[in-house]
């Protein structure tokens, strides 16, 4: 099974050190923060698509042809057009079977990814405390996702999507919508998809995000405290 890591974006929250390398590559007791997150990967995937922009020749020379026993290929978001425009890129790779998709700035637990492969189509949850930061998720007892809103002012609930999704090719049968910022945001692909197909959520086993210097640390002394789960 194929796994989409989108790892394009400059890390300007990031910034000072991504100045000269992009975030995927700044490093986490030691190893570079996307060796943390392929580390991870359940065992069914075998191949990665990894769309680059930012800074890309350095995450192409890092992971090579091969990492890890893992294929790797390369798809170039040359614009910053968001998400969906992202994701769109890799249909020539993907056709109609399962995938998975993450974001190369959070790190996950293997048993969360594993079960996240349970399903066709799902996506890892969890719950936060200021949820309109994220995509707001709404489920029924079943799991069944019942609505997705992309940072809502007034959040339906504090359970939210990690970006850790398991899809299928169907996915592209939806275009994403142009967000005022000017990108095209995958979650109204996911919206659209719950129209038609049942979506469910899967609770985290472990998520740690980085987005700002100080979120490292934090992610160290996380991984430092615990196994892998």
């Amino acid at each position: 099974m194929k796994c989409v890591i989108l790892a394009a974006g400059e890390g300007i929250r990031m910034r000072p050190l991504t100045l000269e390398k992009p975030k995927p590559l700044l490093a986490i007791n030691g190893k570079p923060l996307i060796e943390h997150i392929i580390g991870n990967l359940p065992k069914e995937i075998d191949e990665l698509i990894v769309v680059i922009g930012y800074k890309g020749e350095q995450i192409k020379d890092f992971l090579g042809e091969k990492f890890k026993g893992l294929k790797v290929k390369y798809v170039w978001q040359k614009e910053k057009l968001g998400t969906g425009h992202a994701l769109k890129l890799c249909q020539p790779h993907l056709g109609e079977g399962k995938f998975m998709m993450l974001f190369a700035d959070d790190i996950h637990g293997r048993e969360g990814l594993k079960r996240l492969l349970n399903h066709d189509r799902a996506i890892i949850t969890a719950e936060v405390e200021d949820p309109r930061r994220f995509g707001v998720i709404s489920a029924d007892a079943k799991g069944k996702i019942t609505d997705f809103e992309e940072k809502p002012e007034k959040p339906k609930s504090k359970l939210v999507s990690t970006g850790a999704m398991a899809l299928d090719g169907r996915i592209f049968k939806y275009e994403p919508s142009l967000h005022p910022n000017g990108e095209y945001y995958l979650t109204t692909m996911i919206e659209q998809m719950l129209k038609e197909h049942d979506v469910f959520a899967v609770p985290s086993s472990l998520w740690i995000s980085t987005a700002v210097p100080e979120d490292l640390k934090k992610a160290e002394e996380i991984l430092n405290s615990q196994k892998y789960v």
